[in-house]
């Protein structure tokens, strides 16, 4: 080898370790998060019970329905598909960014004819050639590469994000669907009663032990039973369309049977840290760190497109006047371009895009400190659920034991006449209306588990 080219290769060898020795991107430091220390109505003292973003939801859900439900929901739902598809678009392009970063070989062949005044020179080349390779030593490429495989991380936490809402909302929609049923038996049985009720209160009607308005008043607690049957009804198929959308399918024929609502509530108990420490394991606040992080790389490029860029060109391979000659021996040849271009005047254009990327990072800083902030706020009102919603449903508990004692005694006072059929139908509604309201609070206290498994950061695993 002769000594240009080794002159040629020294040169592009020592230009290829000096690239990307220089970083102008801004050092990342994470903000602090804009919150209290500890959530409201957090237990004190640490848990032995592993974190909910450390628990399986498998090992959550006790129901076997349930889990199958789960189970075809990350197999075919839509948004989650979505969500994986993003993770492979954003690698893709990552990859092209970081390929950006080393030079591209390709094989050529070329051919020239030029007119002169001698006449016509004829020139054919055939080898290896590296067009406009740029030494990145001021971190524009590296800096790109950097937010490219950030936003590829951001991605993979969004699909983690969505997978945990997946989790959280089949749970949900499978346990107001169970709620559903049961109201549906519930109001069934009541429109039974109701049905007996204005027969005897019609009997007595006729026989004149009772009036008009006891009878109309039985009517009207009747078709207001119908009404609510219906309307129980309509919500259950609305229920069921929900689970079937986050299912991607019609919910199959051989499902497990499902507990029911009140012995669903014994979902395991979940400690809660504090709250930097919970928040942050949180794919959706990784996933806007992540989104920060490029932001602030991209400021590094931006800041490198006010200095010189050095492209390098360059072949080797087979040079001849001929075509007929060109790969014959002793026809080798090679050529070295470098070329430095230095911005002069660009109208503004570089620290518009400078600006930009400030503005965007500023945005990400913000971002990111909402989705604390949203975090911190969906944790605090699942916890409130978990402090309160325990002793509400005991006391509904009991108003709906003291309204079944109540219309068990008024009607033994009304078949002896010793209480009016006013009475009986007061106490009958009101005794829908305590069991609803249980059955309400029994499903509401097993969906704010779930809830609050998803809040604090479990179920993507």
């Amino acid at each position: 080898m002769n000594t240009p080219r080794l002159t040629a290769i020294a040169i592009a060898a020592a230009a290829a370790l000096l690239a990307g020795c220089m970083n102008l991107a801004p050092r990342y430091e994470r903000p602090a998060a804009p919150v209290a220390e500890r959530f409201p109505l957090a237990p004190e003292g640490a848990a032995s019970a592993p974190a909910a973003a450390e628990l399986d939801w498998q090992a959550f859900f006790g129901d076997e329905r349930l889990k199958r439900l789960i189970a075809l929901a990350l197999a075919n739902n839509r948004d989650l598909r979505i969500a994986a598809l993003n993770i492979e678009a954003t690698r893709a392009q990552a990859a092209v960014r970081d390929a950006d970063r080393w030079p591209t070989l390709n094989a050529g062949l070329t051919g020239s004819r030029t007119s002169l005044p001698g006449g016509i020179n004829s020139t054919y080349t055939a080898g290896l050639q590296v067009t406009a390779y740029e030494l990145d030593l001021f971190g524009r490429l590296r800096n790109l590469s950097d937010a490219a495989a950030a936003q590829v991380l951001a991605s993979e936490e969004a699909r983690k994000a969505v997978q945990i809402s997946l989790v959280a909302a089949v749970a949900n929609a499978h346990v107001a669907l169970a709620a559903d049923d049961a109201l549906l038996a519930l109001t069934r049985q009541t429109l039974a009663t109701r049905e007996e009720s204005l027969r005897l209160v019609k009997l007595r009607f006729d026989n004149g032990a009772s009036s008009e308005l006891d009878w109309r008043q039985a009517e009207s607690l009747l078709e207001a039973a119908r009404a609510g049957l219906a309307m129980a009804t309509r919500q259950r198929a609305l229920d069921e369309n929900a689970l079937t959308l986050l299912l991607g399918q019609p919910l199959p024929a051989d499902l497990p049977p499902a507990l029911p609502v009140e012995a669903s509530a014994g979902l395991a108990e979940l400690p809660v840290g504090l709250a930097s420490e919970v928040l942050l394991r949180r794919p959706d606040v990784r996933q806007a760190e992540q989104q920060l992080i490029a932001a602030n790389a991209n400021i590094g490029a931006a800041r490198a497109a006010f200095f010189p860029r050095i492209t390098l060109t360059g072949s080797a391979g087979l040079a001849s006047g001929h075509l007929s000659d060109l790969f014959k021996s002793g026809h080798s040849a090679w050529s070295f371009a470098p070329a430095l271009i230095q911005p002069l005047f660009d109208a503004g254009r570089n620290q518009g895009n400078l600006e930009l990327a400030k503005a965007n990072r500023d945005i990400a800083v913000a971002q990111y400190e909402r989705a604390i902030q949203s975090s911190f706020r969906e944790v605090a009102d699942a916890l409130a659920g978990r402090a309160t919603l325990g002793e509400q449903l005991a006391a509904q508990r009991r108003q709906m034991e003291a309204e079944q004692a109540r219309s068990r005694l008024v009607e033994l006072r009304w078949r002896n006449g010793a209480a009016s059929s006013l009475e009986l139908l007061d106490a009958q509604r009101s005794l829908f209306s305590a069991q609803q309201a249980l059955l309400q609070l029994q499903a509401q206290q097993t969906q704010n588990l779930a809830t609050l498994y998803k809040v604090l950061g479990g179920g993507w695993k």
